[in-house]
Parts: C-alpha cells; sequence; structure tokens
C-alpha cells in the first residue's frame, strides 16, 4: 500500500495500530507524534486505515496532506505516473524520506 506520496501505509504505526486495535501503541504514536511535530495528538486520533482507503484516516492525511489531495484530485493512484513527478511537495517530503522517493521511481520503472 504506496501512500500518494511514496511512503509505505503497512509500515505507519497509526495503520499498524488500527489494524490491532491497539491503544498502548496508539499512545505511544500520539506522543512520539505530537513530539515530533509540535502539535498535540491524541491516542484517539491516531486510527488509520491507508491514506488512499476510503476508511478512517489520521486528520493530516485526511485534511491537509497538499500531495494526497493533490494526486487524488487528477484520480491518481499515487504520484508516480504524474506529469509534474517529482514536484516541490514531493521533493519536500523526499528530503525526509528518500526511501518514498525510491518506492514512487520504481513504480515509474
Amino acid at each position: 500500500m504506496i501512500a500518494c506520496c511514496g511512503l509505505d501505509c503497512e509500515k505507519c504505526e497509526a495503520l499498524i495500530a488500527t489494524e490491532k486495535n491497539d491503544d498502548a501503541l496508539r499512545a505511544e504514536v500520539a506522543g512520539k507524534w505530537s513530539e515530533l511535530y509540535h502539535v498535540p495528538i491524541q491516542p484517539g486520533d491516531i486510527n488509520c486505515t491507508g491514506c488512499r482507503s476510503d476508511g478512517v484516516k489520521v486528520y493530516y492525511c485526511d485534511h491537509m496532506c497538499e500531495i494526497r489531495k493533490c494526486s487524488m484530485g487528477k484520480g491518481l493512484e499515487n504520484c508516480a505516473p504524474c506529469s509534474d513527478y517529482p514536484c516541490a511537495n514531493l521533493n519536500e517530503v523526499f528530503k525526509m524520506a528518500p526511501h518514498a522517493r525510491a518506492a514512487l521511481d520504481a513504480l515509474r520503472a
């Protein structure tokens, strides 16, 4: 399950906590993400079935992610087939997560 940006949803702690219905992991992830992103995140916010799924998503992915909005708006499964690949938004993700670029590059090949 490669996200629009190239991140692997199956490795995301929010998806793992949701699939396992693991409240201890939700609390751990909420604490880690609150510190990392300098925003208050509660364990109840850690519910996600993947950014391209019809199910629940973490608030950022559902409402704020410009990459997801763009990809979904263009009707693309992810950014790999986009004619603007890689865009400035993706390049910002790639700085923090070069493995996301590798995943999308593999899909482009």
